[in-house]
């Protein structure tokens, strides 16, 4: 073994000998990272949701990849994707010096006190996640921030499907379903914003995943919006009439990727199976409320 892995021992992560300065309240600190290789990370299945699991690792316990994603500011609580991390301008910076302080009262009610000095671990990842969103919702258009506003809701409603097993019965599962209703709106969104060009989501293909193992980029986006709308059909859409109608124009936006997917091999088989089976399932429905034929 050598010095280096001898030095690493049983750590999952670093600190970055480069400083970071937060754009927000000049805080200088170390961004942490993971390592990379060394049996950290036991991969397992792909779940419906194209969130890759992760097996228990006996050697180095909870790893999670998606803890060190995330810049974030340990003292405002500033939060985003590294390429955004300076790119703000006048407004921006002012919007979010001054929300610094409902930034964390926000978060600590919802988590209680937060430490971002401290290793990533399973609560600070959840709860950067809910910070991404909540800065996302400052920043303009330029960032393309309505895709990734989409991409860390449907992360952070893993996270607090994690959370809420692991302390049951604190209500962490309602913050899981409002993330997932949320991701489902702006997935939706993001296919419009893929139309309309009103935001450069090319900004954003690098992280549309939605998982960090696999960028399945904007098929990710058509599948997910079409899954997360059917998960959640009655909380989008109570009322019947409304329903149909929100299933139909998900069904045929959700057809252009298992068509396109029949008509070339290459497509990855493993989300065009799942659509298969999710335009099944759309079709099934659809027609016992007397919709489409």
């Amino acid at each position: 073994m050598t010095a280096t892995a001898l030095a690493q021992g049983k750590k999952i992560s670093f600190r970055n000998k480069e400083d970071t300065v937060c754009p927000i309240c000049s805080e200088v600190h170390q961004r942490e990272s993971m390592f990379q290789g060394g049996g950290r990370l036991i991969a397992g299945k792909l779940t419906q949701e194209l969130r890759r699991l992760y097996e228990k690792n006996k050697k180095f316990g909870r790893v999670s990849p998606n803890d060190y994603v995330l810049n974030v500011c340990p003292r405002c609580l500033y939060t985003a994707f590294p390429k955004d991390w300076s790119t703000l301008d006048a407004d921006e910076l002012i919007k979010l010096r001054e929300s610094a302080e409902v930034r964390r009262k926000n978060i600590e009610s919802i988590m209680g006190p937060m430490d971002f000095y401290q290793e990533r671990n399973l609560i600070l990842g959840a709860a950067s996640y809910l910070l991404a969103i909540e800065c996302y919702q400052s920043r303009k258009v330029t960032v393309a921030p309505t895709p990734k506003k989409a991409v860390c809701a449907v992360r952070g409603a893993w996270y607090y499907d994690d959370v809420n097993t692991e302390f049951p019965g604190m209500g962490y599962d309602k913050i899981r379903d409002l993330l997932y209703q949320k991701a489902a709106g702006w997935y939706t969104d993001t296919m419009e914003i893929m139309q309309s060009g009103s935001e450069p989501v090319d900004a954003a293909s690098y992280l549309l995943g939605p998982d960090t193992d696999k960028n399945w980029g904007f098929d990710g986006v058509i599948y997910l919006s079409a899954y997360l709308t059917m998960k959640f059909k009655e909380e989008l859409a109570p009322d019947p009439a409304a329903k149909l109608n929100l299933l139909i124009r998900a069904k045929r936006t959700l057809s252009r990727l298992y068509g396109s997917g029949k008509a070339s091999k290459s497509k990855p088989s493993v989300i065009i199976d799942m659509a298969k089976e999710l335009y099944d399932e759309y079709n099934k429905i659809i027609e016992e409320m007397g919709g489409e034929k």
